[in-house]
């Protein structure tokens, strides 16, 4: 099986990349990358610091134990620094930031989102994938779900629908089991939460009508990301749908991004450059699905959906 070309990453990145592989640079642009999104979270009237503090100081053991799978090989791409946590997605204070930080990170999408930009980025992927199905999916696997925040606003758009979340942190998936307990739908309408790799999730095959993956694939190398594909294309259905919703490489945000603001995000993402290189619309074509079609949901965001062959 072939796969799209990777292409080199432009200059700028690669003067980025030259100057992020300066240690003491690298663990500076971390840092402030971190303070920035706390110091932007709390300027909206989200308190990071007193939610994060509030969630770290539960007693986790019974979500963890609930989601956990001690035999679990984690892959060695998932094993190093993610969003500035030296300890990426393997541990509770990156478990219990993930939501203020989304709606600091989300916060400027649009110049007036504010505290509402998050939800306002969850429901225009909503909204583009439900243009592209033509009928409701019953059941729905959620790829890299984080702490479900994707999850239960696919569970709100699709209420009927049986949905499952993947994930390969336990500590995020823990989250996510809290937060289902805290819900207060009925709960026949729970997600069910699966702690894998969403490259090889041990569900069985033509089991789903729709994968969905949001804000994901930037967050893969190359290889994973093609993997992911051809997971994707085992588990759904004749007719089923993949749908994919994350960072737009052509949007103009990016291309005119000031180098400070580069290095800071790059700094968090390890894998930005090798996203950004690949044809993703052609890997999804030669993983075994018709042509997708892309929507800009966002300024800065696509939602590509493609329907199995």
């Amino acid at each position: 099986m072939t796969v799209a070309p990777a292409s080199k990453p432009r200059l700028a990145s690669r003067a980025v990349n030259s100057i992020l592989a300066i240690k003491p640079i690298f663990n500076l642009a971390k840092y402030r990358a971190r303070q920035m999104m706390i110091k932007r979270a709390e300027s909206i009237g989200v308190a990071w610091r007193d939610r994060a503090a509030a969630l770290r100081d539960r007693d986790w053991s019974t979500e963890f134990n609930q989601v956990n799978n001690p035999d679990l090989a984690y892959p060695n791409y998932y094993l190093c620094s993610f969003h500035a946590y030296t300890e990426g997605n393997m541990g509770w204070e990156p478990a219990t930031e993930v939501e203020v930080a989304a709606h600091a990170v989300h916060a400027r999408i649009w110049k007036d989102g504010g505290i509402e930009g998050d939800s306002r980025l969850r429901q225009s992927y909503n909204d583009a994938l439900k243009v592209r199905l033509a009928e409701a999916p019953s059941e729905i696997v959620d790829l890299g779900c984080s702490v479900g925040m994707s999850t239960f606003a696919l569970q709100d758009v699709f209420p009927n629908a049986k949905i499952t979340g993947v994930d390969l942190s336990p500590y995020f998936l823990a989250v996510a089991q809290y937060r289902t307990q805290r819900r207060a739908e009925p709960e026949s309408s729970d997600p069910t939460w699966v702690h894998a790799a969403a490259e090889s999730t041990g569900l069985p095959s033509a089991s789903f009508d729709l994968v969905s993956a949001s804000l994901v694939f930037h967050e893969l190398p190359r290889e994973a990301a093609i993997a992911i594909l051809q997971e994707a294309k085992r588990l759904l259905r004749p007719g089923g749908h993949l749908a994919i919703m994350d960072m737009n490489p052509k949007s103009e945000i990016y291309a005119k991004m000031p180098p400070y603001i580069l290095t800071l995000l790059k700094s968090t993402e390890p894998y930005l450059d090798e996203y950004f290189a690949l044809d993703i619309e052609s890997a999804i074509v030669e993983a075994g699905f018709a042509q997708p079609t892309m929507t800009c949901n966002t300024p800065r965001h696509r939602t590509i959906v493609a329907q199995v062959k």
